[in-house]
């Protein structure tokens, strides 16, 4: 797993990094704070149902790459409780919404820049490295 010891605390880093830039630049965001908190948590509920469901089903070893580096994984189905039962790229789709949550919730203007700047970051880390490897690895997209 030396790929987790690299990998998570960079992932780690990502909310840490909104929150602290929310704190420094909180109040800044043009948007009403009761239209900013609903917005807020609106979003926080599917992200973090769908951390929950990447513990309860898919396995933290597996969600940070464990298919890509250890065979096992790779012959396990592909998960669709949970989250992924809406999506089959839920920790894309949905989990990464926690980082605008964040901050929506603190009201910074320069936080929801770097949440869309991560946000977009990973779905092109998708298109670019994971969807090709998946291909690969399951024979899909």
């Amino acid at each position: 797993m030396v790929w987790g010891l690299l990998f998570l605390p960079l992932l780690v880093a990502r909310p840490i990094l909104v929150v602290g830039l929310a704190i420094a630049n909180r109040g800044s965001l043009a948007l009403p704070q009761p239209i900013a908190l609903g917005l807020g948590l609106a979003l926080l509920i599917p992200a973090l149902y769908t951390l929950w469901s990447v513990a309860r089903y898919f396995g933290i070893p597996r969600a940070i790459g464990g298919d890509h580096f250890r065979s096992h994984y790779r012959t396990m189905p592909l998960v669709q409780q949970g989250a992924f039962a809406w999506s089959g790229n839920a920790m894309y789709v949905f989990a990464f919404l926690g980082l605008w949550a964040i901050a929506l919730l603190i009201g910074s203007q320069a936080a929801l820049a770097v949440a869309l700047f991560q946000h977009a970051y990973v779905w092109v880390h998708f298109y670019c490295t994971e969807a090709p490897d998946m291909d690969l690895l399951y024979g899909q997209d």
